[in-house]
């Protein structure tokens, strides 16, 4: 497929995991892309293989307004225009509203919702003259509720809502917005949790499909939300979860 060719695409959290995933995705379809952390050693991982007259790579920090700004003018820069963005950087946050530190919730919230708006706010201008669109990654967390998780469910239920909020407003712009919501996605922000095998027998009993799922997964309803295949789809938080929410009747992990 070359859904993607002529088109360019900035993938943030591009050194790991989805956002990985995402950058071999959508350069495999023929896009121009933008490669965004904050981990150098990472990036350098993604591109491994990849055309770098295509893929570029930068250093960035979403939760630094001028760092955003300044990759999605690099984008630009460099390939003329910018189709999509796909604002996945995000880290996690474990405790209660008594065990979570401030610090914690404070470093969620900015890289997690401050970050996700940021690269909204640089991209739409853009976004506008391509007629593009936006696709964030919020998680199931954000549309039910953890035990133990509570500044991470915060942030990602705020990126769910910002997303359909966004779409209230962008629809009159021809700029669609939609987000994926994945469930335990096996990536490096999960190995720890994974190495407790008790729990992770358990989790996947809550799971008609019996897994969690691989990068490349959630990278494909990412890439299909970025693509005409998805022109009418606008405003929705698409739950990848391998049946999670329709077998406990919530998007709940009802489990930490």
């Amino acid at each position: 497929m070359s859904r993607f060719s002529g088109k360019t695409v900035i993938v943030t959290g591009g050194g790991s995991g989805i956002g990985q995933a995402a950058v071999r995705r959508f350069a495999g379809e023929g896009a121009n892309v933008l490669a965004a952390d904050r981990d150098e050693d990472g990036l350098a991982e993604t591109l491994s293989g990849l055309d770098t007259s295509r893929v570029i790579t930068r250093i960035v920090d979403v939760s630094r307004q001028d760092d955003v700004e300044g990759m999605v003018q690099a984008a630009v820069d460099r390939f003329g225009a910018l189709d999509v963005i796909h604002n996945n950087a995000g880290v996690g946050c474990d405790g209660t509203v008594q065990t979570m530190t401030l610090d914690d919730y404070r470093k969620v919230m900015a890289i997690n919702v401050d970050g996700v708006l940021y690269g909204c706010r640089a991209a739409y201008p853009h976004l506008k003259k391509s007629r593009g669109c936006i696709v964030n990654t919020a998680s199931i967390s954000g549309l039910g509720g953890d035990s133990q998780m509570l500044g991470y469910n915060i942030s990602k239920g705020a990126v769910a809502n910002l997303t359909r909020a966004l779409a209230r407003d962008s629809g009159k712009d021809g700029v669609r917005v939609n987000a994926v919501a994945p469930t335990l996605v096996h990536t490096g922000m999960t190995a720890e949790m994974e190495d407790d095998k008790a729990l992770m027998q358990e989790f996947a009993k809550l799971i008609p499909m019996g897994r969690g799922a691989q990068p490349e997964e959630i990278a494909a309803v990412v890439a299909f939300l970025a693509s005409d295949d998805a022109s009418f789809v606008h405003g929705h938080v698409l739950s990848v979860d391998g049946g999670l929410a329709a077998s406990t009747g919530q998007p709940d992990f009802s489990l930490f």
